[in-house]
């Protein structure tokens, strides 16, 4: 009897049907060491909630039926967020996380659109414009690794991207693009320009919204997750002209936002002193890691984010184990090609970034 075309069918057969843009892509995973004594690898902010707070917000939640869906769109956590930034509510869509969002650009905008890209950026950005297929344009970096804005705003104009993303402070190098340029580039192109602000806190630039209010084409892209140490809820917003906006939640999901990471985040916004010391004592500390690493000659590259890019001093995968083997977890950027020797470091408490030191001075004393 010839087989059926069930029992024929086959994993590998089967697995033909996922789109071939998924298949090629690369999972994106960050390692996990257990017991690790300072975990310096993510660029988290390295202060928990105060337990008052916390506790504040889960009595709050005893009342809250888990059995109903969370409002479709958290209104009142856009409200609460336009507040703070003196925008129009309307232009603040709400996602988990600003890697969520970005998925949501992905589908309104980079589906068979044209895509330019600064490099090295935060790999997400690459990976959602393929699994997409947007047409992918990238501007390596000057020897400095700034991104080189006169090319890239050039490109801009000749080119005519559907979406073109520049991120301030900029994630992995930690580099802030001068406002002047931006406004350049913002004017040169037509097409959306997507400003990624996920370390805005630590700036010493003007933020963009003067921009986004001046230029329909401006897109702001915010995170909860680091100046604010919330990346365990999973807050990320989009800042845009009420129309954009508008259009863009189209192409959202909703019911992402639940309500404990909604309520902590109101409550969180109410504390703006409390955000504002611990970005303070997070920079100072990047200030001195800067220092260590330079009298270590280990090249580090100025930061106006919260974690510091210098040289391994060997291969940056053998470096990484070696300062795991010490208990600290920094990361490998070498996956970058503009970055085959680097590592990166961010900003922890004053007990981990000794055990940092400490672990470094053995390493470089063998």
């Amino acid at each position: 009897m010839e087989p059926t075309d069930t029992e024929m069918l086959t994993e590998s057969s089967i697995l033909e049907r996922i789109r071939p843009a998924v298949r090629s892509e690369k999972q994106y995973r960050v390692r996990s060491y257990p017991a690790i004594e300072a975990k310096l690898n993510q660029n988290e902010s390295p202060y928990d909630l105060p337990e008052s707070l916390k506790q504040e917000v889960l009595s709050e939640m005893v009342s809250v039926p888990f059995n109903r869906y969370p409002d479709d769109q958290p209104g009142d956590l856009e409200s609460a967020l336009a507040e703070m930034l003196g925008v129009n509510p309307e232009g603040i869509l709400v996602g988990n996380g600003s890697n969520e969002l970005t998925h949501t650009l992905g589908l309104a905008l980079m589906a068979d659109g044209k895509v330019l890209l600064p490099s090295p950026l935060f790999a997400l950005f690459r990976s959602v414009v393929r699994l997409f297929g947007g047409q992918l344009t990238e501007i390596t970096c000057l020897e400095d690794l700034s991104f080189d804005m006169d090319r890239i705003i050039t490109t801009a104009g000749q080119l005519d991207p559907d979406l073109t993303v520049i991120a301030t402070p900029n994630n992995p190098t930690g580099l802030e693009v001068n406002h002047s340029d931006l406004q350049r580039l913002v004017e040169t192109a037509r097409g959306f320009v997507l400003v990624d602000e996920a370390y805005v806190e630590f700036s010493e630039q003007p933020d963009a919204i003067s921009l986004m209010q001046k230029h329909p084409n401006v897109l702001i892209m915010r995170t909860l997750s680091k100046g604010f140490g919330l990346a365990g809820l999973r807050i990320g917003y989009l800042i845009g002209r009420p129309s954009v906006i508008s259009e863009l939640r189209k192409a959202r999901l909703p019911f992402m936002i639940g309500e404990l990471a909604k309520r902590t985040a109101i409550r969180l916004l109410n504390e703006p002193a409390l955000v504002q010391r611990r970005v303070r004592e997070m920079q100072e500390s990047v200030d001195k890691l800067y220092e260590a690493l330079n009298r270590f000659g280990l090249q580090p590259v100025p930061s106006k984010a919260n974690f510091v890019l210098f040289k391994a001093p060997t291969r940056p995968a053998d470096f990484v184990e070696m300062m795991a083997g010490h208990g600290v977890l920094i990361r490998d950027m070498s996956g970058y090609s503009e970055l085959r020797d680097y590592v990166r470091v961010c900003a922890g408490t004053s007990a981990e970034n000794k055990a940092f030191l400490d672990a470094l001075t053995k390493i470089l004393d063998h």
